[in-house]
């Protein structure tokens, strides 16, 4: 019998993990079985058991490959020579994640996964480690700023970020409910309302947020 590639492993993986993202999306994390997921992801209960033990391993699997993204992100971020380019363009990012359809099952099942942390010990570990990642990229970049003058002294690096995250969360909700939210004007005002509230005048804040995907 020939070897499993590491590649082949890791494109099956992803495909039962596909599978199971457009099957939580549908009818949510309970309602969901793994027979269900075998199904939609078209391999057998005894593959999908190699890969996963139980629903959870799933769920987890789900959430750290989207971290492992978000923390791209943060490090694109992280590497603008100015903290204030990085955290506009790290802004940028993450908004435009919201308007790409594309992602929508994924945001559905983030917001099941906000949900099933209050009760799951597991979920809620892993939810609080991505947050943690986000929360501290934007902590660093506003503290460097401010290390540079372009950040108001009396800024909390911390509590802006928990906002910034706050934000976005809500925006995620907004937009997952199907509401007709005007991204782009959200990015106008979020980035006046950082420039009034946040940037001294030595910020270099001409870079807009867009948030077109």
């Amino acid at each position: 019998m020939p070897k499993i590639t590491d590649a082949q492993k890791e494109t099956r993986r992803q495909q039962i993990l596909e599978g199971a993202l457009r099957c939580f999306s549908r009818d949510g994390f309970h309602a969901t079985t793994t027979a269900d997921i075998v199904r939609e992801s078209g391999v057998s209960q005894g593959t999908l058991y190699l890969y996963f033990a139980t629903k959870e391993d799933i769920v987890v699997a789900l959430a750290d490959d989207r971290h492992q993204g978000e923390a791209f992100l943060n490090a694109l971020a992280q590497s603008e020579p100015d903290p204030i380019q990085g955290l506009l363009l790290m802004i940028e990012l993450y908004g435009k994640g919201l308007g790409d359809p594309r992602r929508a099952d994924l945001f559905r099942v983030g917001i099941q996964g906000w949900a099933e942390a209050l009760r799951n010990p597991r979920i809620h570990a892993s939810a609080v480690e991505g947050m943690e990642s986000v929360r501290g990229a934007i902590a660093r970049l506003i503290a460097k700023g401010q290390a540079l003058g372009q950040v108001r002294p009396e800024a909390d690096p911390e509590a802006a970020a928990r906002i910034l995250i706050a934000v976005f969360q809500g925006l995620v909700l907004q937009t997952t409910w199907g509401e007709a939210v005007d991204l782009s004007a959200v990015g106008r005002q979020l980035r006046a309302m950082l420039v009034g509230a946040l940037f001294t005048d030595a910020a270099d804040a001409g870079r807009p947020i867009r948030t077109e995907a």
